[in-house]
């Protein structure tokens, strides 16, 4: 339980302002709802928060609603909300659109729920205030970090930590060579297996460690790691394992917030690449201020599996990867979907670098970045996106992501091979009576004609391609001209065939 003056004062500071307040501020608030159409208002004493309410339907939720409060994430009210807010005495905040409703949901449910505040004003379960409170009572550095070991908070007594832990809370991340070598010593298998703490002894230049798994049932969320010289006596493993339980309940609610949000956002982004969307409306809401983007498609295979695959894309797409997260993403079947707001393709395609880096190994990546698109162009550029995915996807492993201003003539060829695919093969004309010579007689005259086409008519340069002589070449292409019936000295013969073996490849 918590007063409504202290929710609008902490919200405050997060860019909220309250523009209705008809009900004292000593009002207590006791439970917490997100907007959901499909269910039926309940009771008096709740902060309603707004998920997927534009300006347009904002009135109507505020008819409809039984709460005290109502938290909007948008940047005005018109009078007609107003009016009914004030009409059913309803306090109304309203909360900048870039702050996320995953901070958001996390702070109300925190002081709502839990009725007390950390002095960070997030909430008893903040994990930077966990963090400290721990290094306090352990008299030791604290990290809390997810299972990928990803820093999430740290304690502000960092002064007795070593160079790993101060390159780990700088990098927001474990470096690669510690994490080798913890696993080397068996410390993620421990992680992965009991709840209990274990002590890593002193390497090299690092200190020793206490570590515990932040579990929630079999399912790993990450782990608290401490600095100290020596094991941890009977009573400090308590408070650590006590701490990594504090910690589970924290992640499990965050990550429902998160999934709520990434949900939201998913929508709104499978919307604009459809193109079902008011484009300039939603763009908006996701937070973004251009008015030129690209679409990025990206697809991830593990050993044949997509779906997981796809789902970790996901994950890293919308949490983000390093301080910032520029786009806006959406999970259709297997393939992600992410907005940027770049023009040129570099950006992007740093983007696919940066997410690529971040999975694990053996995971293979796949990326198609479409074109340039303003606010009428985005479909044109998820459909650009999708066929340049597929050009990179049947690229050797290590290709960078395909971007489609540099592709096109790739995308276009494929469309013919599709379009080709999609119907019945030729069983007559002149490229079926040409590959069936050289299957007949052990022959070369396709091969030859692609080259010699290749090369624009250029017999040396074909020759050289194919390491023969000129003269084979200029027999080969008599013959081919005899068995195919071919007019080569006709562009639109020339172009035709072109189209049809580039479709056959």
């Amino acid at each position: 339980m918590v007063k409504l003056d202290r929710l609008i004062n902490v919200l405050g500071g997060y860019g909220a302002h309250l523009v209705c307040a008809p009900r004292s501020r000593a009002t207590e608030l006791r439970a917490v709802a997100l907007h959901d159409p499909t269910e039926q208002a309940r009771g008096g004493d709740e902060v309603l928060l707004a998920v997927g309410v534009d300006e347009g339907r904002a009135a109507e939720v505020l008819a409809q609603t039984s709460a005290v409060v109502v938290v909007f994430r948008l940047d005005g009210l018109g009078e007609a909300a107003l009016a009914v807010a004030r009409d059913r005495e309803i306090a109304v905040l309203l909360v900048d659109p870039a702050v996320s409703w995953g901070q958001l949901a996390g702070v109300v449910y925190g002081l709502v729920l839990e009725g007390r505040e950390t002095e960070a004003g997030r909430g008893p379960t903040d994990l930077f205030a966990l963090a400290d409170a721990l290094a306090e009572s352990l008299g030791g550095p604290v990290t809390i970090e997810d299972h990928r070991s990803g820093v999430l908070a740290y304690s502000r007594r960092q002064e007795a930590a070593d160079q790993a832990r101060l390159e780990t809370i700088l990098g927001r991340r474990v470096p690669e060579e510690i994490r080798r070598e913890l696993s080397e010593r068996g410390v993620f298998r421990h992680l992965a297996t009991s709840d209990e703490p274990l002590f890593v002894e002193p390497s090299g230049s690092r200190q020793g460690r206490a570590v515990v798994a932040v579990r929630a049932g079999k399912s790993l969320l990450g782990s608290i790691w401490v600095g100290t010289p020596s094991p941890l006596d009977a009573e400090r493993q308590s408070a650590l394992m006590q701490a990594s339980r504090t910690a589970a309940a924290h992640l499990l609610r965050t990550r429902a917030s998160a999934d709520l949000e990434r949900q939201v956002e998913s929508d709104l982004v499978i919307g604009l690449v459809e193109g079902h969307s008011d484009v300039a409306t939603v763009l908006r809401r996701l937070g973004f201020r251009g008015d030129r983007f690209r679409v990025v498609a990206v697809q991830a295979h593990n050993q044949g599996e997509h779906d997981s695959a796809a789902l970790l894309v996901f994950e890293l797409a919308t949490v983000g990867f390093g301080w910032s997260r520029p786009g806006r993403s959406a999970l259709f079947a297997n393939t992600v979907y992410t907005i940027l707001p770049h023009e040129d393709g570099a950006p992007a395609r740093e983007w696919v670098r940066a997410l690529a880096r971040e999975m694990p190994a053996g995971v293979e990546v796949f990326a198609g970045i479409g074109g340039a698109a303003g606010l009428d162009e985005l479909v044109d550029s998820r459909r650009e996106a999708d066929e340049s995915l597929a050009v990179h996807a049947a690229k050797p492993a290590g290709s960078p992501a395909v971007v489609y201003d540099d592709s096109w003539h790739e995308v276009l060829l494929r469309r013919l091979q599709r379009v080709a695919a999609s119907g019945r093969a030729p069983e007559r004309g002149p490229v079926a009576r040409l590959r069936r010579h050289d299957r007949e007689h052990g022959g070369h005259l396709i091969a030859t004609l692609r080259t010699w086409l290749e090369v624009q008519g250029d017999l040396g340069a074909a020759a050289a391609r194919l390491e023969i002589h000129p003269n084979t070449v200029r027999n080969r292409m008599r013959r081919a001209t005899q068995v195919g019936s071919l007019d080569l000295d006709d562009p639109d013969t020339r172009l035709a065939l072109i189209i049809a073996l580039a479709a056959d490849q």
